[in-house]
């Protein structure tokens, strides 16, 4: 067996085909899925789906044999993207599996794990103890498991594509005047779902790498990454589109580009998306992770809203809208998650509320004018370094500026540190050997030059 702590990550289980996930470990997931959640003793049932990379199917099939071998059935969705599965999730008041490596290489595989109504799966919400019982063998049985006489489950398969098209534009309407969108899917889970979803739109679509392909020919299906916009950039400036669109592998995050084929911050659409979800529910809590641009919280504040800081990544924003009740959480890394979504992510969610807001203007209405009051600071991106003792590094750079005037410090995740003129946040990898660090400040001078200081700090150590 591999080793199972490379593969078991914070939030969902990934890695490469077939020396570290093959079907015989992802039936062994299933079956430990089911006793962990209990699924059988419950009459529970998991919603299964897939992406385009080659090993997914087979993966996803094995998966299943381990859920009905449980006694679970199983209502196999097919080829899906992540959102499409937490829509099934949700509307069959299901578990789920979602196979995929997101934006990983084609060798890479993976599974994002939820309970019914999309409710997370991570390392402090049934993850590791499925990991655990995965180690501890096939025999290893839990006091809740049923007796093994049960029968086994059935497998339903059942196409909910027109579905989730359907709730979506019930979500968020678009209406107003005609667009021209350019859609980069880049050989991912976009290519199913973006026809579906737009056929109902009154938008002229100019469809970029639709062909659902997981060796992925034409770019990474990773838009965080500025080089694999680029074709999408190109295409808006020649076409002249209102808007371009990004979708990741399993078409979970979305990326903006503007009229001039400018890329739009990820802390902008939740701005926006914020200012238009308050305008629905006024004084409701916005869930902004510690990496979004300050102009946030900001802007929800200005906008009546409630603003509220989590750590980065979907465990937590998840958890902390269902503490809070909120309407609306981002992330800079492009994921969108929505209270009438089941708290899950979607980034053709996001893509619908840019669409909206946008079609709602008089013609000649730009999306770069429509945002230029969400992008007031200058902001670094994401700067990865590789590090070998990465709490050396941190307790380093937290020396250095705990105590200066005007500064304050905090770990909420890894170390942030924040003045009146800039902030900057310092975080482990969970995955790799990496230092990640985000800046943002009032002017591009003060930016550069805490990032330029941080960096230094860093790399000395590496």
């Amino acid at each position: 067996m591999p080793d199972l702590s490379a593969i078991f990550k914070a939030y969902d289980i990934r890695g490469v085909v077939p020396d570290q996930l093959d079907e015989d470990l992802s039936r062994r997931i299933g079956a430990a899925f089911a006793a962990v959640q209990n699924l059988a003793a419950a009459d529970g049932r998991v919603a299964v789906g897939h992406d385009m990379r080659e090993s997914s199917e087979p993966l996803a099939r094995a998966f299943a044999e381990g859920l009905t071998e449980s006694g679970v059935d199983v209502v196999d969705i097919g080829l899906a993207s992540t959102d499409e599965l937490y829509f099934a999730s949700g509307a069959l008041d299901a578990a789920g599996a979602m196979f995929t490596a997101s934006h990983n290489p084609a060798q890479y595989n993976g599974i994002k794990l939820c309970r019914p109504g999309a409710a997370p799966v991570g390392k402090e919400s049934g993850l590791a103890e499925i990991q655990e019982l995965v180690e501890a063998g096939e025999s290893a049985q839990r006091p809740t498991q049923p007796a093994g006489d049960r029968p086994p489950g059935n497998v339903e398969r059942r196409d909910m594509l027109g579905e989730y098209a359907a709730h979506l534009h019930k979500l968020v309407p678009v209406t107003g005047r005609r667009l021209k969108v350019v859609v980069d899917a880049g050989n991912g889970m976009g290519g199913h779902t973006v026809p579906a979803v737009f056929a109902d739109l009154d938008v002229e679509l100019v469809s970029l790498y639709f062909e659902l392909d997981g060796s992925f020919p034409n770019h990474e299906a990773n838009p965080i990454e500025p080089a694999n916009l680029a074709d999408l950039q190109r295409k808006v400036v020649e076409v002249g589109a209102d808007v371009g669109l990004a979708f990741d592998g399993d078409a979970d995050r979305c990326f903006l580009v503007d009229e001039r084929g400018e890329i739009v911050t990820p802390s902008a659409l939740t701005a926006l998306i914020a200012v238009r979800e308050l305008e629905r529910d006024p004084g409701a809590t916005v869930i902004h992770n510690l990496i979004t641009s300050r102009a946030v919280p900001e802007i929800v504040r200005k906008h009546g809203g409630n603003p509220v800081r989590s750590r980065v990544g979907h465990s937590y924003i998840k958890g902390t809208m269902a503490e809070t009740g909120a309407i609306f959480g981002g992330e800079h890394s492009g994921h969108f998650y929505f209270r009438d979504f089941w708290r899950a992510d979607s980034g053709m969610l996001a893509a619908l509320h840019a669409l909206a807001a946008l079609a709602a203007t008089d013609a000649g209405t730009t999306l770069s004018s429509l945002l230029a009051d969400y992008s007031p600071y200058a902001a670094s991106g994401e700067i990865n370094s590789t590090v070998d003792d990465q709490d050396a590094a941190l307790a380093r750079i937290e020396q250095e500026y705990a105590g200066r005037e005007g500064v304050t410090v905090d770990h909420l995740d890894g170390l942030t540190v924040e003045h009146d003129d800039w902030w900057f946040n310092v975080r482990a990898s969970n995955t790799e050997p990496l230092l990640r660090l985000n800046a943002e400040g009032v002017e591009v001078s003060d930016m550069t030059a805490v990032r330029d200081d941080v960096l230094k700090l860093i790399r000395s150590s590496s």
